[in-house]
């Protein structure tokens, strides 16, 4: 039994992944607008094709933009979550009171 999509599928060439991995290297660097404006141009142009490298640029800026507001925050945890933490592993001498 034949359906519709059988021959789309068939017919689809596997994805050159070459530009991939040659712009992996440059990727942080491309995220925090280090790199000379010709190589970001061939990156920006690669993505426009690229679902999968766009998708992982996305989760890298992301994951920068998350740490950046985790090293803004405070560091040490609030005085009644360390309390809790510190019963919880019998620290009770090391509880400010």
């Amino acid at each position: 039994m034949e359906n519709g999509l059988s021959k789309g599928i068939s017919d689809v060439s596997p994805k050159d992944h070459s530009k991939c991995q040659s712009m992996l290297s440059s990727l942080s660097d491309y995220v925090d607008g280090t790199l000379s404006d010709e190589l970001c141009r061939e990156i920006d142009r690669h993505l426009a094709d690229c679902q999968d490298c766009t998708i992982m640029v996305d989760t890298l800026r992301k994951t920068v933009s998350i740490v950046h507001q985790c090293a803004e925050q405070e560091a040490e945890a609030p005085a009644e979550v360390r309390a809790r933490l510190y019963k919880s592993l019998n620290l009770d001498d090391y509880i400010k009171r």
